[in-house]
């Protein structure tokens, strides 16, 4: 006799696949968008992006803060997963952090006005964050330790106090055109380096 529960589930389980690559489509084009224009961007810009109608934004996620809140994991689960790749194709492993930290100043771009997005959802917000930190702190400190025991940069600096580091000279992006945070954070990683030893 066939096994007709394997094949019915086959369909569902296909449906299901199809619906996750929708949505990570859907999420990937909203986060491109808000790099560039910000959480305020028209959802129909977003939908364009992504090459569907309005109608399946909204199906996917009811609210604008629904949207954010969908975003932000997404962005944040792209960047934990760089991580040990990262390490694992790169030159080195400060090449890897700087890269890292490249996809970090992305997702922190994308952050900027969740607050104001998920205004109404103060304790949503709040999880988020303890999200993000459970996330990435423990990426960020895997690179930092590699770097430092290949002796590309000297031990001790703490991952949360770099990520603190990259979030501030992050701030004032948006109101400013003249000010660039990736050729201040580049800058911040290079005095992570430790000076070349000197012949004796």
């Amino acid at each position: 006799m066939p096994d007709t529960n394997r094949s019915a589930k086959g369909p569902g389980r296909s449906k299901r696949a199809d619906a996750q690559r929708n949505e990570q489509t859907l999420l990937t084009a909203a986060a491109a968008v808000f790099v560039t224009s910000g959480v305020d961007a028209p959802i129909r810009r977003i939908a364009a992006e992504a090459g569907v109608g309005m109608g399946t934004i909204y199906r996917h996620f009811p609210t604008r803060a629904d949207l954010v809140a969908a975003v932000y994991r997404h962005q944040v689960e792209a960047c934990a997963e760089a991580g040990p790749r990262l390490l694992d194709s790169a030159g080195s492993p400060f090449t890897a952090l700087s890269e890292w930290a490249d996809l970090f100043v992305d997702f922190l771009v994308t952050k900027h006005g969740l607050a104001n997005a998920m205004q109404s959802d103060s304790s949503g917000f709040d999880a988020l964050h303890a999200y993000f930190l459970d996330r990435l702190v423990p990426v960020c400190e895997q690179l930092l330790d590699a770097a430092a025991e290949a002796g590309e940069i000297s031990p001790g600096t703490r991952a949360y106090e770099l990520m603190r580091g990259i979030g501030n000279l992050c701030v004032g992006r948006d109101s400013d055109p003249r000010y660039d945070p990736r050729r201040l954070v580049d800058l911040l990683l290079k005095g992570l380096l430790r000076p070349p030893s000197t012949p004796a």
